[in-house]
């Protein structure tokens, strides 16, 4: 199964309205995102949100997060890390609970993982 297939696999999983996996440049590896979505804006921006939190934390001494969570009335975006250089970004439904998806996550960081490094 190609990257691209794990993301849209990854999305119905989830019931995500967007999935992508991005490098911490902000380039997107592999991605379904709805068709009104600019790629490179939202790959960008998570990648920015990622760097913003590691720089925050670091100059409070503290270990880099391994994940942001942004939380709004009608979506909750997730973003990982999946190896070393890339991030998950994840938008689902606001009732959808992190430990609901944290196994299924988990699962495709793993094998995400594999197919970067």
């Amino acid at each position: 199964m190609t990257l691209v297939e794990m993301v849209r696999a990854l999305r119905d999983a989830t019931k995500a309205e967007a999935a992508a996996v991005i490098n911490r440049d902000g380039a997107v590896v592999a991605a379904d995102l709805p068709p009104s979505v600019s790629q490179e804006t939202f790959s960008i921006m998570c990648a920015a949100i990622l760097g913003a939190g590691m720089t925050a934390s670091t100059e409070l001494r503290h270990a880099a997060p391994h994940r942001v969570v942004l939380e709004s009335e009608d979506a909750t975006v997730l973003i990982l890390e999946v190896g070393r250089r890339a991030m998950l970004v994840l938008v689902v439904p606001p009732e959808r609970h992190s430990a609901e998806l944290d196994a299924i996550v988990a699962r495709f960081v793993q094998a995400a993982a594999r197919e970067l490094d």
